[in-house]
């Protein structure tokens, strides 16, 4: 399942998903800055490359994830009926698909029941990001986003749960990659910049638009995977 639509299907979950990402981790990302050296110039320039540091290692870890659970559902289809199983892991992922989409509309959330499940998991990596602290470096700031990528999040584990259909790990991987980056103009954004971007997919109509047409991915996907079984 390695279509571009795919992969522009999980960016839109993720640039739309920004609201989230505010509310999630817009406060990390204050605090790991309020430690940073005092630089001269543009303070937003000052914080820039450790800004990039830390998404940089959040989706990496992402895209971890997401290796991770292509491969799996990769060895899972290995161990039945390959058809079968991998035209069933594909209607898993359309149906994911349609869940993202009705939750970036506003339809119907469900990600709280998946950032409860994290929770045990999360408190195990934690302590290793206070070590880092406070960042006086883009490496630690690196490190720090490594860990910060492990955060309990229901929008990531459900594109994660949506990794696990698409065939492979590489498949997998970029599909995470793919939702990281759409992701990344909310927790770069700073400021104003930050503010009319969350006024933007904040908007019902944008997150439905949003919302339909990532909907519309998963039909497709689980209307293929029908006709094939």
């Amino acid at each position: 399942m390695d279509s571009p639509a795919v992969f522009f299907a999980a960016f839109l979950v993720g640039l739309t998903g920004g609201v989230h990402c505010f509310g999630m981790c817009g406060g990390i990302v204050s605090v790991l800055t309020l430690g940073l050296p005092p630089a001269p110039g543009h303070p937003f320039l000052a914080r820039l490359p450790y800004l990039l540091a830390y998404n940089l290692g959040r989706i990496l870890s992402y895209v971890a994830a997401g290796a991770l659970a292509g491969g799996i559902g990769a060895w899972t289809a290995h161990l039945a009926s390959m058809h079968h199983a991998q035209l069933g892991l594909q209607i898993l992922a359309g149906l994911f698909m349609i869940l993202l989409g009705l939750y970036l509309a506003n339809w119907w959330s469900f990600l709280s029941r998946l950032e409860q499940a994290g929770g045990v998991l999360w408190r195990s990596i934690e302590p290793l990001g206070r070590r880092l602290l406070p960042i006086r470096t883009p490496l630690q700031a690196l490190g720090a986003g490594l860990v910060w990528g492990w955060l309990p999040c229901g929008l990531v584990y459900s594109v994660l749960i949506w990794a696990v259909g698409t065939g492979g790990a590489w498949e997998g991987g970029l599909l995470l990659l793919s939702f990281g980056l759409g992701t990344l103009p909310a927790l770069l954004a700073m400021g104003t910049v930050a503010a009319t971007l969350a006024d933007f997919v904040r908007r019902s109509a944008v997150r439905a638009v949003a919302g339909v047409l990532v909907i519309l991915f998963g039909v497709y996907e689980v209307n293929l995977a029908l006709k094939l079984l």
